[in-house]
């Protein structure tokens, strides 16, 4: 990946989180078919199409966090707890 295009997409995408996501998504999209919504010097590698289109504002992301006027954070669930004794050796 090209360090100037990772570092103009992030200045569009600062969460970096969110930025891998967008950019594993489109790639994903990208081999599948997709054509690139911006013009790309060939040779250049998905990623590298990926970010040029987060770079330039092609595309962009939408938070789901509170919607619907209700807190949509993520709850924290707690798995039982699983205890593993071993069996006893017998006294020979």
């Amino acid at each position: 990946m090209n360090p100037n295009l990772v570092k103009a997409a992030a200045e569009v995408i600062p969460n970096p989180k969110i930025l891998v996501n967008m950019v594993s998504k489109r790639v994903r999209q990208l081999c599948l078919g997709h054509r690139p919504m911006v013009e790309f010097i060939p040779g250049l590698g998905h990623a590298d199409i990926a970010l040029s289109e987060i770079a330039a504002g092609k595309l962009r992301f939408e938070s789901t966090l509170n919607q619907n006027g209700k807190d949509a954070a993520p709850q924290v669930v707690e798995f039982p707890v699983v205890v593993v004794k071993k069996p006893k050796k017998k006294a020979a």
